[in-house]
């Protein structure tokens, strides 16, 4: 009864799921569902109905169109059906298998596809193939006009792209037309506000109904039984034939939506694999698994489990061949040892102890007691891990579970694409060239922390021992921690007893030491998040190379560059687009749109800062206004914007609040010297022209603009520094009446003193500052 289910494709070659093209209907899958519940093998089931395997396995491939009802009946009291599920069964045997009203089928899990009904449609034009990939892709969601430029035209768009985007929409739309009946709606490319969109069905693409068998099967997760969870994964996997889009051109092959695709398929054959287990089918996941490790040849969760299911199956010797090529695999490429899943893979076949039920449940099928079986080895939230209960007579001696402690990434994440391919080297093949430290510094309220929670979240099967992770309070209303109160936390996280923990700072360097020599041979990544200087964060950085840390901070932290061999990634406000479209993912694409010119002013009036954007977004929605209106009150707020940046009742969603942490923390000197440069009318100025400004010798000038400038709250380029939109806004708030009054009276002396000094000001100073300055003095 199980000679289909482990499969990728179906006998007939074609993805699996019941659909046009597909003739075997829905009464051969429901009654091979019923026999691996009942616990029959296909001789079996056809002996105590009184028919011929031939006919019951031409029946469960669809090669019998219409089974005879007393034939039905008959393996429905075989299998022990109820009275509801027969009368369903029988339903569908009187309707038949759908017939081929030649709708299109744009199949993407594998090589590109298009079919109308079982016929194959060619495609040949590479520009047609892209197109269809990508909408495939992105369905239901429209692809933009800039996602379709960037993957019809890699290296560059010709100058005549809007109209070959329509002209190669057009023949899409033609390639879909069907030649049937038009009874239902039909697939085709419509526009959208952003760029066109794949109008059909979910079931008319194989990614869709994959997706939509992966989520009854994730409801099935905490089902008594579990036959019907790997009923629903087994034909989820049968809709694919290899990676997404695996002809198509690497471009495509990268895109986020095919990277997620994938991602979801490894998620859905761990689930497989260890559902299989469970019910003791090990041989039936072991396909599967062999496919999937030479698509993803380092990752380790795969690999655990071919171990798992091959010594489940009686292959230990093909087992431990698999641990020993992933080991080489991962030194060679990576010089790095299997992590703590493989290790305890391997140690189960040495020990002979295979995963399966509970020893005292061995004679009963899993079906009539799911609570036994489920205990003795159960697959918990996070479909990588293997957890196990109590149940397991190894589970009191058995490693402790690896930390994962990543706060919850952002919902809405935009741009940064060079910053996340600079942290791509974290875990980049050669190690020789492969920084253990990485350092995400930018000023308040530009997206460090969300950057850092989102590539740990997309990079985190790439560190098997777990993430840990902490808020170092560096720039923050509470007080910032100190490395001892970060240690004792860790080293629980890490398993280590209770008298290594430090009780108090004298205690401090010998956790370090205890700290470092438990991540000496762990894949583990370390998110030190708002770090106030480097000397917070020396005594948590690992002594061996196999981990990985991401620091964010609004210091620039060099001496972790330089003596630490950090990299450093700076993140600047988002540009005009990137801000449209995170104002889009917050306020409603469609709406941000329809009114472009008013959501560039917003976006221009917070200064393309993340924090403030979506600040703006988030009371667009909550007090439903259009967003030219709230375009309007922001421009006329002046330098009282930072007043409208702010969500009522929410202290930590508001942009002033924000530059307020870093501005405390600056000695008061460097303050002086941040409320003056608000007075500023260009967009800049040099040393020279801030000690004008303030009143000082240039070279104490230079002192405190480093200060500010080492702290993000002032830009450094080429020798001349200025403050960005909102900051100036906020330095406006900051100043007396006299204190401004009083800089802006050296201002006019200093151009007083003759020709030679005012034009050396006026050189220094963007936007003919000291004559500006003296008018309005």
């Amino acid at each position: 009864m199980s000679d289909t289910a482990s499969a990728t494709v179906d006998p007939q070659g074609e993805p699996g799921g019941p659909g046009e093209g597909d003739e075997r209907g829905t009464v051969g899958p429901r009654i091979q569902s019923f026999g691996r519940r009942a616990g029959l093998s296909q001789e079996a089931a056809a002996s105590r109905a009184g028919i011929s395997t031939r006919a019951l396995r031409d029946i469960e491939r669809g090669r019998a169109r219409r089974p005879r009802v007393h034939t039905l009946r008959s393996l429905a009291a075989t299998l022990g059906l109820s009275d509801d599920e027969l009368a369903d069964l029988l339903a569908d045997a009187r309707t038949g298998p759908p017939r081929d009203t030649g709708r299109p089928n744009l199949l993407i899990l594998g090589p590109l596809v298009l079919r109308r009904g079982r016929t194959p449609v060619p495609v040949s034009s590479p520009m047609l193939r892209r197109l269809l990939g990508l909408l495939a892709l992105k369905h239901p969601e429209p692809a933009t006009q800039q996602e379709i430029t960037d993957t019809l035209w890699p290296s560059g768009p010709p100058r005549s792209h809007p109209s070959l985007i329509h002209t190669y929409v057009t023949q899409a739309r033609r390639l879909l037309a069907p030649c049937g009946p038009q009874d239902a709606p039909l697939p085709t490319v419509v526009r959208s506000p952003t760029g066109y969109r794949l109008e059909a069905s979910r079931d008319r693409t194989d990614l869709g109904r994959f997706d939509e068998l992966l989520a009854r099967a994730e409801r099935l997760r905490h089902a008594p039984d579990p036959e019907a969870l790997y009923a629903a994964l087994a034909e989820a996997l049968r809709c694919w034939r290899g990676p997404v889009l695996a002809d198509a051109d690497p471009v495509l092959r990268r895109h986020p939506a095919a990277v997620a695709a994938d991602e979801r398929r490894v998620r859905a054959a761990l689930l497989h694999a260890d559902t299989a287990l469970l019910l003791r089918r090990s041989g039936e996941a072991v396909p599967v698994l062999a496919d999937l490790v030479n698509t993803e040849p380092l990752h380790e969760g795969l690999h655990a489990r071919l171990i798992l299911a091959l010594a489940d199956s009686g292959e230990q010797a093909a087992a431990l061949q698999v641990f020993t090529r992933l080991r080489d695999r991962l030194v060679e490429e990576l010089g790095i040892e299997p992590g703590t899943e493989m290790r305890e893979a391997q140690l189960r076949v040495l020990r002979r102890q295979p995963p399966g039920p509970h020893p005292t449940a061995h004679h009963t099928p899993a079906h009539r007691e799911p609570a036994r079986s489920t205990e003795a080895y159960r697959t918990e939230s996070h479909p990588t891990e293997i957890r196990r209960t109590p149940a397991d007579a190894t589970a009191a001696a058995g490693p402790t579970p690896p930390p994962a402690q990543l706060p919850s990434g952002a919902t809405t994440f935009v741009g940064r694409r060079p910053q996340m391919r600079v942290l791509d080297t974290l875990v980049a093949s050669d190690p020789a060239r492969r920084p253990h430290i990485a350092v995400v510094v930018g000023a308040p309220g530009v997206g460090k922390s969300a950057l850092a929670t989102h590539w740990a979240h997309a990079r985190r099967d790439r560190f098997p021992d777990g993430q840990l992770y902490v808020d170092l309070r560096g720039h923050s209303p509470r007080p910032a921690l100190r490395p001892g109160d970060v240690l004792a936390p860790f080293l629980r996280a890490l398993g280590a007893p209770p008298h290594a923990l430090p009780e108090h700072p004298a205690n401090e360097d010998e956790a370090a030491a205890l700290y470092r020599t438990l991540l000496a041979d762990k894949r583990l990544l370390i998110v030190l998040d708002n770090a106030r200087d480097a000397e917070q964060v020396r005594p948590l950085l690992p002594g061996a190379r196999g981990c990985t840390v991401v620091i964010t901070s609004r210091s620039r932290l060099a001496g972790l560059v330089s003596s630490d061999g950090a990299r450093r990634i700076a993140l600047d406000v988002l540009d005009p687009d990137e801000g449209r479209q995170l104002l889009g993912s917050i306020a409603g694409s469609c709406n941000v749109a329809a009114e472009e010119a008013a959501a560039r002013r917003i976006v221009e009036l917070c200064g393309g800062l993340p924090l403030a954007i979506r600040i703006a977004g988030a009371d667009l929605v909550a007090r439903n206004a259009s967003i030219a209106a709230h375009s309007a009150e922001l421009a006329g707020a002046g330098d009282g914007v930072l007043g409208r940046l702010r969500i009522e009742g929410d202290r930590r969603s508001t942009v002033r609040s924000a530059f307020e942490l870093s501005y405390r923390t600056l000695p008061d000197e460097a303050r002086r010297m941040f409320r003056l440069l608000g007075q500023l009318p260009g967009p800049d100025l040099t040393v020279d022209a801030a000690a004008a400004l303030a009143g000082t010798t240039p070279a104490a000038s230079a002192a405190l603009l480093a200060c500010l400038a080492d702290a993000h709250l002032v830009r450094e380029r080429a020798g001349r520094f200025g403050l960005d939109v909102l900051l100036r806004s906020y330095a406006r708030e900051l100043i007396g009446t006299d204190e401004a009054h009083t800089a802006r009276r050296r201002l006019v002396l200093s151009r007083a003193r003759g020709p030679a000094r005012r034009d050396n000001v006026q050189d220094n100073c963007s936007g003919s500052y000291a004559s500006s300055a003296g008018s309005r003095a």
